[in-house]
């Protein structure tokens, strides 16, 4: 029995099935969810998804009714997962990317898990682990499972809609070399289902507000520092200035791939205050900068060799100090 059989077998066995998703929510948390959400459904189950936190403002066309969320609702998200005799665990690989109060709902339950991830180095909490770190996105991963499972005929538009978004947003719109063969084929498929991608792409970007095109301006115009030694690109935003552009989850979302654009930039790094802590976002080009490593080892963060997170609890300017220093030792002059 292939992996995928296995897992359909686990989800026609059980009876109280949770999804969950990593914090600080992205296209492909989302899309991921909702896709297996509804896959689940057309086999004939139930499932109830629960997130860390709401989704960005970029993605409100989805309807994401259906998601539970802990920093709303945290009665129900633990009730839930107390009942749950099955959890799928997608888009992360260690229990501390759901936020510390999911963690300890995660680690405590003792049903089985399922990780479906296609992050570097999981960590061993799951009951059957699917850690393909080849995958352009998870949600290419939820199609998979339909797939070798024996159930293409039940991918449609509901469920091809948001896994169409998750592998959109994870590669950048398909510029990053996370992108293979395989994920054309995958997308091939959903196509076929009936998604109408372009729809999918004007709703992703004409969602522009005034104010983040403002801040946006402004952080371009006035943030932005290159160091031209090392063709890297910094942006730090503090709490004040994100409040005077009337700041919203996701506003910043696109700022890193923007610099990046820039001709001859090998990163792109942007930070961001929020309640007291720096989060942080790293983008690169190529194998040879890969941003991953000084994401874990200096800012407890992590994710793919061109695209990764991390935070500080340094102040702006301590954070900006300390990314000024680190930079030479990852990129090479030139």
């Amino acid at each position: 029995m292939n992996i995928y059989k296995q897992i359909e077998a686990e989800i026609q066995a059980a009876s109280h099935i949770v999804i969950t998703a990593h914090k600080s929510a992205d296209g492909d948390s989302i899309g991921s969810s909702l896709g297996l959400l509804y896959f689940i459904e057309k086999l004939g189950k139930k499932a109830v998804v629960c997130h860390p936190d709401k989704a960005p403002d970029f993605l409100g066309w989805l309807d994401t009714s259906s998601i539970i969320l802990m920093d709303e609702n945290p009665g129900e998200v633990t009730l839930q997962i107390q009942k749950a005799d099955l959890i799928f665990c997608l888009d992360y690989n260690a229990t501390n990317r759901v936020g510390p109060e999911m963690q300890v709902l995660l680690e405590e339950a003792t049903c089985k898990k399922i990780m479906i991830d296609h992050h570097l180095n999981p960590e061993e909490f799951s009951t059957i682990t699917v850690s393909e770190t080849s995958a352009s996105s998870t949600s290419q991963l939820i199609v998979d499972l339909i797939e070798q499972s024996g159930h293409l005929d039940l991918l449609d538009e509901k469920i091809g809609t948001p896994l169409y978004l998750g592998i959109l947003t994870d590669t950048g719109s398909f510029r990053f070399n996370s992108v293979k063969p395989r994920t054309h084929e995958v997308l091939a498929k959903i196509l076929a289902a009936g998604v109408e991608h372009h729809l999918i792409h004007e709703k992703l970007s004409d969602t522009n507000t005034e104010t983040r095109l403002r801040l946006q301006g402004y952080a371009m115009s006035e943030k932005l520092e290159i160091l031209y030694d090392y063709n890297v690109a910094i942006i730090s935003l503090s709490k004040e200035e994100l409040a005077k552009y009337q700041y919203k989850k996701g506003d910043t979302d696109s700022l890193a791939n923007l610099v990046l654009s820039i001709k001859g930039m090998k990163a792109a790094i942007v930070f961001t205050e929020r309640n007291g802590i720096m989060k942080i976002s790293f983008r690169s080009k190529g194998a040879e900068n890969a941003v991953n490593v000084l994401a874990k080892e200096h800012f407890n963060g992590g994710g793919h060799a061109n695209a990764s997170g991390g935070m500080s609890d340094l102040s702006v300017s301590e954070t900006l100090e300390k990314l000024k220093v680190l930079i030479p030792e990852y990129f090479p002059k030139g």
